[in-house]
């Protein structure tokens, strides 16, 4: 089951988009930060009575009303996992086995992304460019948002510098970042036999180094954060579940 405070987000989103609201909206009615109700949406945040009763009067209802609703778990039904993290991480390895516990569906985004565009990723690089492919990110995260269904969803390595679709994983789903060093994510896509890091690149390493770097703020935004190479495959599914009380 999960915690309260994440049953509590559910609720809190779940009135929000019920009446159509944005999170500025809410955050303007409430007289809270739009970051604080983010937070509060994610399952986050140091939940004081009296800016819950803000929050609650905000949603046109109260605070005992939603504190009710969240232990009662009301709109928990639905939850997407989405997995963070560069490639290397173990997005596909990890994803299939947390999925298989949780008992959902592993998807990839980027396999959506390429049945909403009718063609494979490296095409839609070469035809529309990058702009273009994180468009169809969001709209391939919206489709499954709207679908209500609950998965474990691996996303691409560059999903958290597209702003708007790193605002859905952080409203929407539950975020787990799957880390590891710099020199753990280079041997395990050697190992896997990819040669493309490396064709024609001697620095390659060095750009792996600086990718990470300018990534690391924006997937430390996550709600977990799995050492991937401590605690191997089993051991970081078990975590991820544990925290997600499965």
């Amino acid at each position: 089951m999960a915690s309260l405070l994440d049953r509590l987000g559910i609720v809190v989103r779940r009135l929000r988009e019920q009446q159509g609201l944005s999170v500025t909206d809410v955050a303007e009615r409430s007289g809270l930060s739009s970051r604080f109700v983010t937070e509060i949406q994610a399952g986050r945040g140091n939940v004081s009575i009296v800016r819950l009763a803000s929050l609650a009067r905000a949603l046109g209802t109260t605070a005992g009303r939603l504190v009710s609703d969240a232990e009662n778990g009301a709109g928990e039904a639905t939850r997407i996992v989405a997995l963070l993290g560069i490639r290397g991480a173990g997005k596909s390895t990890i994803g299939p086995k947390l999925a298989a516990r949780l008992g959902v569906e592993f998807l990839e985004l980027d396999r959506l992304v390429e049945a909403e565009a009718g063609m494979a990723i490296g095409e839609i690089f070469a035809t529309h460019g990058e702009e273009y492919f994180h468009r169809l990110e969001v709209s391939a995260l919206r489709r499954l948002l709207a679908g209500g269904k609950s998965a474990v969803l691996a996303t691409g390595g560059g999903i958290v510098e597209s702003s708007e679709a790193r605002l859905l994983l952080e409203e929407r789903m539950t975020t787990v970042w799957l880390r590891a060093s710099t020199e753990e994510h280079w041997t395990r896509v050697v190992r896997q036999g990819d040669a493309r890091p490396m064709a024609g690149r001697p620095a390659a390493k060095a750009e792996l180094r600086r990718l990470l770097a300018r990534r690391e703020p924006l997937y430390s935004r996550a709600r977990y954060r799995v050492d991937t190479a401590r605690l191997g495959i089993d051991g970081s599914v078990r975590f991820i579940a544990e925290r997600l009380g499965a």
